[in-house]
């Protein structure tokens, strides 16, 4: 999946939870929302704060579907909560190869 095609798939999926997200689609829209929110930022801190809340549902919806792929919930994205080691776990979670044969 391209970044273009990344981007497009997650505006259009904006709240679709079901489903899963391959590595490339995910780390993509992640880049994007980074380069996005880094140059809103430089503009404006209110534009970086609106677009963080407008990316907010579509990017918790690709993280649900990137954690479908690897056959897990997406009520593991509560792991965030936990610093650190939380967010070690998601990155090592986002960055593994999708599982073919799994419930979603």
């Amino acid at each position: 999946m391209t970044f273009g095609e990344s981007i497009q798939t997650c505006f259009s999926k904006y709240a679709d939870f079901t489903g899963r997200a391959s590595r490339s689609e995910y780390w993509w829209w992640f880049l994007f929302v980074f380069l996005a929110t880094m140059a809103a930022s430089v503009v404006n801190d209110k534009i970086s704060a609106l677009f963080s809340i407008a990316v907010l549902l579509p990017g918790l919806a690709v993280g649900t579907r990137r954690l479908h792929d690897i056959d897990k919930s997406g009520w593991f994205q509560l792991l965030f909560i936990i610093p650190v080691i939380g967010w070690i776990i998601l990155l090592y979670w986002a960055a593994q190869e999708g599982k073919e044969p799994n419930r979603f």
